[in-house]
């Protein structure tokens, strides 16, 4: 799945309850990147290469948001698909009942205000 993290602090953008036209942007090699903050923003300007490759194999678990690498994270087949889950078996079958729910929240397509559901929410 393709889910916006931060490039410069690795935060999921979905589990800050940051959408598209609220995140801070910079584009780099004619990409658009997208940050929890302008200053994660500015600072990635700063050496965009070193962020993108650290963030590269950062993967966030569909359940609880958890922002992790590929060596600990788990492979699921969904319809085809492999999503990485945290390795929390609890994970795994909440989505299980749910495969829609969490799909849609981790693509950005319902309207999820952030595991802190706060209004200022801007940055972890």
């Amino acid at each position: 799945m393709n889910v916006k993290i931060c490039p410069t602090c690795g935060c999921s953008l979905v589990r800050l309850g940051i959408t598209d036209d609220h995140a801070a942007q910079a584009i780099y090699n004619e990409i658009v990147y997208f940050f929890c903050c302008q200053g994660c923003a500015d600072i990635f300007q700063k050496h965009p290469k070193r962020f993108v490759e650290e963030v590269r194999d950062i993967h966030v678990c569909p359940a609880c948001l958890a922002e992790k690498p590929t060596a600990y994270t788990v492979p699921v087949l969904h319809n085809g698909q492999e999503i990485r889950f945290c390795r929390c078996p609890h994970c795994a079958e909440v989505f299980a009942k749910d495969p829609d729910f969490y799909l849609d929240r981790l693509s950005g397509k319902t309207d999820f205000k952030g595991l802190f559901d706060r209004p200022d929410a801007a940055c972890c």
